[in-house]
């Protein structure tokens, strides 16, 4: 039965350099729009995408919503691409602050931004945002990367009785750490929205690093699945400890594996 499937990637090849991330972020969207399953697909506006060799451009009717992080306003900037080989249509979430003006997750010098926490919690909130927006009610939402971690949380919190995520069901691919360092020190904080208190943060450190955005994204989802076969053990393990479905690594012919999955959960 055909879905409506939500895929939020932190990373898709042609926009960004080839990574596994990167790579996966547009194989597994075109190998379920070629199923025959209705998707959108948004990823972050890296400042390293060149937008008129990608052919992006904004979404008027989209743009110009301010997102409220860590009591400052932040505009929100749509925009929108295809890639032509695949058909798959890509949205771009855009700030200038947050994305316009770096590079990915690290800067030149290969250091992590000290405020990619909040990147990741700007990024996931528009993304949610664009889609209320879009009136498209998606049956799964997929998360492919940190920086879409905390989308888990907020679907089963702060978005729960939108009438767009209701019935929504959540899966989170898990991916070789990329973080070299924790997030923000304020990072619980600035989570904190509508029901998503940060209460609800107490039992993982308080320097978040990579393994605690992980265990995070899989207390709140509904599935789990290992997208590459060097991910972490300890958070695979972590999953399957506490009864979430998980799908061990289906090798590179993936895409009746997750199909099925999407369908068990």
């Amino acid at each position: 039965m055909a879905k409506k499937i939500l895929f939020i990637n932190q990373e898709i090849v042609p926009y960004v350099p080839d990574s596994p991330l990167s790579l996966m972020g547009k194989a597994v969207p075109q190998a379920i729009q070629e199923n025959g399953h209705e998707i959108r697909t948004f990823m972050p506006k890296w400042g390293n995408i060149n937008e008129r060799r990608g052919q992006l451009h904004e979404v008027i009717r989209l743009s110009g919503m301010n997102l409220i992080i860590d009591d400052t306003d932040h505009p929100l900037i749509i925009k929108v691409a295809t890639i032509v080989q695949t058909r798959v249509q890509v949205y771009f979430i855009d700030n200038d602050d947050y994305f316009s003006k770096r590079q990915m997750t690290q800067d030149e010098a290969g250091d992590d931004y000290p405020d990619n926490g909040e990147r990741a919690i700007f990024f996931a909130r528009g993304v949610l945002e664009t889609v209320k927006k879009l009136r498209w009610v998606p049956d799964i939402i997929h998360v492919q990367g940190w920086m879409g971690a905390v989308v888990p949380l907020y679907i089963k919190t702060a978005y729960c009785d939108e009438p767009s995520f209701a019935s929504t069901k959540v899966v989170t691919s898990l991916y070789p750490s990329t973080l070299k360092s924790t997030l923000d020190p304020n990072f619980k904080h600035c989570v904190e929205f509508r029901d998503a208190k940060a209460d609800l943060l107490k039992k993982y450190n308080d320097s978040f690093d990579f393994e605690e955005l992980g265990k995070l994204a899989i207390d709140y989802s509904d599935g789990v699945i290992a997208a590459d076969k060097n991910v972490s053990p300890a958070l695979l393990e972590y999953a399957k400890s506490n009864n979430i479905p998980t799908l061990d690594y289906p090798g590179e012919d993936f895409g009746a594996a997750y199909e099925e999955f999407y369908e068990k959960i």
